[in-house]
């Protein structure tokens, strides 16, 4: 048994430590946390009794390295894992060896291309200027608040799609016009990957063959994401046959398209392709930039040391044109700037827009810490809890000091990836690293220098139950324009 004042894990007769994990479901990420530091990093949770459910949960650097780097072929994500993200198909985030190394190789060839990063950079850019600041604009003249995650949202669907499917949704609009099915389809589908986390197999598998309660949600939700991927496979490939010219498309469905032939076989292959990269691009860079603005809110001495870099280029801007217009940066301009990028790193540490990660074992091993793994065990790293433990980030972990990412000599510090696991690490490290920077500097940057931000009084923030580290209820801000 594990107890404290604030928590307690006791294993029950007959239903485990599922008691305890019921009792705090309503504020899962905080209680975790308090449960891995007074575990020493590294715990067991064992379910019911006839469920035979046993996972190791552990933030420990040393097991994470050895899991996710040393010892990576021993520790794949498993069938059980494909099965609980079954809807992702057979795609990069779900697929284990050879299809997995396959995958990964074409993803990487498709995302440096020197092409798509111009068109990257460029699209960026363009949808930050004719449609972010627009908006906010708007928004800061009627003096309401606003939720600003609703926005980001709005935003980063509309630019994942233009990237992913070569398609503007136009969500984010002054009239923020009704979402189309597939937002909602995606956000059901987070909810309902947690919920399968949180309970025995046998249990969410019984509910998804009756197709009821949270099943039946990831049956409607799956429905509503098929109909929106295949037609938008079908519409990209109507349009390469009616024309030679894509010289101005380079988003990663025609580039895909236009790499492999069609067919029943190569339209699914397209579908878990696109429905992995929307999933990976969507939510987890709006839930980041969301978190950071609250931090910003938080921490004003962070805010202006932004402002002075973004100032010192914006200088050159305004000696070159004749009218007062809001600034947008350069993403090759914002690649420069070391605090923001600080920032960013300090909010992903508290804040990683995936939350946890799983592995599953072929073969018994036994972990740096001491504890033993077996083939029916799973593993599960806690990556909101690993960026507040005091053992591995110092006493002023619960601190937003973007400072600790920033040397004595000016420059960016490293830190090594199996601690600072927000990207993930070793061989399955996030290919999209790069795509995430750049989009979440130019949002803030644009934000940060033509707005004021104030974050309603009282308002509440807490983690959402989801596989994706949104807010519960939002981020309600009023904007209002700088002077200068």
């Amino acid at each position: 048994m594990l107890s404290s004042k604030d928590h307690v894990l006791m294993n029950w007769p007959i239903v485990g430590m599922l008691p305890s994990l019921l009792l705090n479901v309503h504020r899962l990420h905080d209680w975790l946390t308090g449960v891995m530091a007074e575990s020493r990093l590294t715990w067991v949770f064992y379910g019911p009794w006839f469920t035979q459910m046993e996972i190791v949960v552990t933030c420990d650097p040393a097991n994470v390295n050895h899991v996710m780097r040393t010892n990576f072929s021993n520790f794949p994500k498993g069938s059980d894992f494909k099965e609980m993200f079954d809807i992702l198909g057979d795609g990069i985030l779900n697929s284990e060896s050879e299809s997995w190394r396959l995958q990964r190789k074409m993803a990487q060839t498709h995302l440096k291309c020197t092409r798509f990063r111009q068109f990257l950079a460029k699209t960026s850019k363009e949808k930050v200027k004719t449609a972010l600041i627009p908006v906010l604009k708007y928004i800061a003249q009627q003096g309401k608040y606003i939720d600003l995650q609703d926005v980001f949202q709005r935003f980063m669907f509309d630019s994942t799609c233009i990237v992913v499917i070569g398609a503007d949704l136009n969500c984010l609009s002054a009239t923020f016009p009704e979402l189309p099915p597939i937002v909602k389809a995606m956000d059901d589908v987070g909810e309902v990957l947690l919920f399968r986390h949180l309970v025995p197999y046998s249990w969410w598998r019984l509910l998804r063959w009756l197709k009821i309660g949270k099943e039946k949600k990831m049956c409607e939700a799956w429905k509503t994401i098929d109909n929106f991927i295949y037609q938008r496979i079908s519409m990209r490939r109507q349009q390469m046959k009616e024309t030679n010219d894509l010289e101005k498309s380079w988003d990663l469905l025609t580039s895909y398209m236009d790499e492999i032939k069609g067919g029943s076989e190569s339209d699914r292959f397209l579908r878990d392709t696109v429905l992995n990269f929307l999933t990976a691009g969507k939510d987890t860079t709006s839930a980041s930039i969301t978190w950071f603005f609250l931090m910003i809110s938080k921490n004003p001495r962070a805010e202006i040391k932004i402002l002075e870099e973004l100032r010192a280029i914006s200088a050159k801007k305004e000696q070159v044109r004749q009218e007062k217009l809001p600034t947008v940066f350069e993403p090759e301009e914002l690649n420069k700037l070391v605090y923001l990028h600080a920032a960013f790193c300090e909010t992903l540490r508290l804040f990683p827009s995936v939350p946890f990660e799983h592995k599953g074992v072929i073969q018994t091993d036994v972990l740096p810490s001491g504890k033993t793994v077996r083939p029916n065990t799973m593993i599960i790293f806690p990556l909101y809890s690993m960026g507040r433990m005091e053992a591995i980030w110092g006493k002023d972990c619960l601190e937003f000091k973007p400072e600790r990412w920033i040397t004595e000599q000016g420059s960016l510090k490293f830190e090594p990836s199996y601690k600072f696991t927000a990207f993930n690490t070793g061989p399955r490290d996030c290919l999209g690293r790069e795509v995430a920077f750049t989009q979440m500097k130019a949002i803030a940057a644009a934000l940060l220098y033509n707005f004021q931000i104030e974050v309603m009084d009282e308002h509440p923030v807490s983690p959402k139950l989801s596989v994706i580290l949104h807010m519960k209820d939002g981020l309600m801000v009023r904007l209002t324009e700088r002077c200068s």
